[in-house]
């Protein structure tokens, strides 16, 4: 090996080669990790209803570690996520020290029992509401159908001005709800949205004429529906009084 030059050469820039790829690696791991490149900058971006600037200063406080090279995107938007109302979070960096941050929030449109919100997509999450929501109660993993369901139902409504307060699905994917939490709708499993579509086209010509309160309406008929009066009270019939029978006179016996 020794009496070979062009042999020895090549490893000599081999070696070379390899001391000053190790020299730039060592250059730039330093420059990375250097406090010479801190993240100064950070913008908040999205349409922020619900989550405050004090929840924001925590998360960026103390959960954003790391300088501009070397900050976690991805936990740092799993940390955002964690914020109650926060539903989906995209972290970007910008030359030379900004970190953008766009934030979506959940949007709730209904309650899941007494349990959690509803967002518009049908996602469950935990956070606190004043807002008054429609209730829907269904079978574990529904709760995508369901808010499908308020979607549509309420379209189907909005002709007679009312809404749906509360909505159930049970176990049979038997549909009930409640207008107003005045009025029980009983629709049932087949052609939920059909059904109550003729209900809302009937309603002006029939229940709307009805000159007493009425709190319960079953549309599980095919050509038709039940209305429960709770103030109905039926006509007895009346008895006709019968006229008297004559009496039938003797025969008188003619006497001799």
């Amino acid at each position: 090996m020794w009496n070979k030059p062009q042999l020895m050469m090549w490893v000599a820039n081999l070696l070379t080669a390899l001391a000053l790829l190790l020299l730039f690696y060592s250059l730039l791991f330093l420059a990375v990790h250097s406090p010479l490149f801190p993240i100064r900058q950070i913008k908040v971006d999205g349409d922020l209803a619900h989550t405050t600037r004090e929840q924001l200063q925590y998360v960026i406080k103390n959960e954003l570690k790391g300088t501009f090279f070397t900050l976690d995107l991805l936990k740092t938007r799993q940390d955002f996520e964690k914020l109650p109302w926060v539903r989906r979070v995209e972290v970007r960096r910008r030359w030379p020290d900004k970190l953008e941050v766009n934030i979506e929030e959940h949007r709730a449109i209904a309650r899941w029992g007494s349990s959690a919100l509803l967002n518009q997509h049908g996602e469950r999450f935990d956070a606190a509401s004043n807002e008054s929501l429609p209730i829907l109660e269904g079978p574990e993993g529904t709760e995508r159908v369901m808010v499908e369901g308020l979607q549509r139902l309420t379209e189907v409504l909005a002709p007679l001005n009312r809404k749906p307060t509360q909505l159930w699905l049970s176990e049979r994917r038997a549909w009930r709800f409640e207008l107003d939490k005045q009025l029980m709708v009983e629709v049932g499993r087949e052609e939920p949205i059909e059904r109550v579509e003729r209900f809302v086209k009937a309603y002006p010509n029939s229940l709307a004429l009805l000159q007493q309160p009425f709190d319960y309406v079953d549309l599980r008929y095919p050509n038709g529906f039940a209305v429960k009066l709770p103030q109905f009270v039926p006509v007895e019939k009346s008895t006709v009084a019968k006229p008297p029978v004559a009496a039938k006179p003797k025969a008188l016996k003619a006497s001799a």
